[in-house]
């Protein structure tokens, strides 16, 4: 049996002290909610420590500070963990570059990446598909706006990136449950 220990809180306080005043994109909700459902995937899926310590520092360095902030967490959480964050990390360019580029880049980066990653990127990924479907269920068409993909762009992400999940690591559990999900999103969005 598994148990957390001080470093889960502490890297709970590190997440909060970077995202504590930052919101899911135009929902007003708190983001520090998206990073600890994410984490309570990767436990669900039955992640370590490290994995889910990762899990709540997987969008600091693209979202908070650059490599800097990525060389914090290796010194606070130790190179695998930051090996993790790394993997699940699609630019440290600010401004980011263009969206669908992004993408594609983070996708073929994927289609190699290691097991850890896998989980952690795809524990984010049920994550952000299971809110657009609630989102999605509330306010129909009027969520797609929000993303810099819109409808088209973000359907063709999630499921592109269930392939390159498969790719990397076959077809473990995490990944057939996002590939349900986007399925739903699909259907829901007239595309199945």
């Amino acid at each position: 049996m598994a148990f957390l220990t001080t470093r889960f809180e502490e890297a709970l306080r590190y997440a909060l002290q970077l995202h504590g005043q930052q919101t899911r994109k135009k929902t007003g909700r708190p983001y520090i909610g998206h990073l600890m459902g994410v984490a309570a995937i990767v436990l669900q899926y039955g992640g370590d420590e490290d994995q889910a310590i990762a899990a709540l520092l997987h969008d600091a360095p693209e979202d908070q500070g650059g490599r800097p902030v990525l060389e914090e967490i290796r010194r606070r959480f130790g190179a695998r963990v930051a090996h993790i964050v790394d993997g699940c990390t699609d630019t440290y360019d600010d401004p980011k570059p263009e969206w669908r580029r992004r993408k594609q880049q983070y996708i073929d980066h994927v289609r190699t990446a290691t097991p850890d990653v896998v989980l952690v990127s795809a524990a984010d990924k049920v994550s952000n598909v299971r809110e657009i479907l609630m989102d999605y269920r509330a306010h129909g068409e009027a969520v797609w706006p929000r993303f810099k993909g819109g409808r088209d762009g973000s359907l063709w992400y999630y499921r592109t990136l269930v392939d390159a999940y498969r790719a990397a690591a076959g077809s473990l559990p995490i990944v057939e449950d996002l590939d349900r999900e986007v399925a739903e999103l699909e259907r829901l969005a007239g595309l199945r």
